[in-house]
């Protein structure tokens, strides 16, 4: 069995555009008929201010199969400790013996986030957008910013925290980055908008939003989150998922769901869009809106490239 720790898992896998299609793959083989997806484990734990995850499932044809345990615990840093951790476990799909262990203390779920957002973004937003403004100032942020840098080479990324120094910390990390010193007017400002925050209550209004910006939301992966005004949402022309019975069950599109502003046919899938099947943005002044609450297919993504690269089982 092969055991990799974060760091040789690293050297294995990061931003880059092969890493990019098997992410945009893995959207599409929910909406394609190849994605097995059980329902997402879910535990809460509002005292510590964290979460945790089990994503687990297979794509038909695939060799192995994966279950992913990813936990977020949002005021780790202050304490010196890092807000993700986690662990990828790797299964034949032919005799469900352990393949790999993958010890990637929550990386792999932070670059296969962070490349989900980007590719959802350039998916939907309008093809001259160059100014994108990121909402959130932690370890997503930096994965995100990455992610458009890489795929979009001429993208101005500016950043936004409630903690102005941590905001600014990450930008000296991040060479061609800016610190946006107030939300609305970048809001305004922005071709662009990537949400990536444990927010509860919505940061970023309708008002702020004019025509033909796109919202990427990728913070509200589990219950009680929320970080876009629900107006917003249902005043959107084009509301995109990675997976719509996850996002009208608890990501973004849940508020205005549940409030009967907007319901499943109102929204499509990203894997749909991705392949062409429907069409995305009709025109340069729509509204539109991703919302990624994380599938498990993006985790046997992941695991598939490590191992790939690793010269183990693919």
């Amino acid at each position: 069995m092969l055991q990799l720790s974060r760091p040789q898992i690293e050297a294995l896998v990061s931003v880059d555009a092969e890493t990019a299609e098997a992410v945009r793959d893995a959207y599409r083989a929910i909406c394609d008929g190849r994605a097995n997806l059980p329902p997402v484990g879910y535990l809460g734990f509002p005292a510590a201010h964290g979460d945790c995850h089990i994503k687990y499932g297979h794509i038909a044809g695939d060799a192995v199969f994966a279950v992913k345990i990813a936990a977020g615990f949002y005021d780790n840093p202050a304490k010196g400790l890092p807000s993700s951790t986690g662990v990828v476990l790797v299964f034949s799909a032919l005799t469900g013996q352990m393949q790999a262990l993958l010890a990637d203390e929550g990386y792999l779920t932070d670059l296969r986030t962070g490349l989900g957002g980007a590719v959802a973004s350039l998916a939907l937003c309008r093809p001259e957008a160059r100014r994108f403004l990121i909402v959130g100032s932690g370890t997503q942020a930096y994965w995100l910013a990455r992610a458009l840098q890489c795929l979009s080479p001429g993208a101005e990324v500016a950043i936004w925290g409630r903690n102005p120094d941590r905001a600014a910390a990450l930008v000296a990390r991040l060479p061609g980055t800016s610190v946006a010193p107030e939300l609305e007017a970048a809001c305004r400002a922005a071709d662009v908008i990537l949400t990536a925050t444990p927010a509860s209550a919505a940061l970023v209004r309708s008002d702020w939003v004019g025509p033909g910006c796109h919202v990427t939301a990728i913070g509200a992966d589990s219950p009680g989150k929320q970080e876009l005004e629900t107006a917003l949402v249902a005043r959107a022309d084009l509301r995109v998922a990675d997976s719509l019975a996850q996002s009208l069950d608890h990501g973004e599109f849940a508020h205005a769901h549940a409030a009967g502003l907007i319901g499943r046919d109102d929204c499509a899938e990203l894997g749909d869009v991705l392949s062409g099947r429907v069409p995305g943005r009709r025109s340069a002044g729509d509204i539109t809106i991703a919302d990624l609450t994380g599938v498990a297919t993006q985790d046997i993504a992941m695991a598939r490239s490590v191992l790939s690269r690793a010269g183990g089982t693919q």
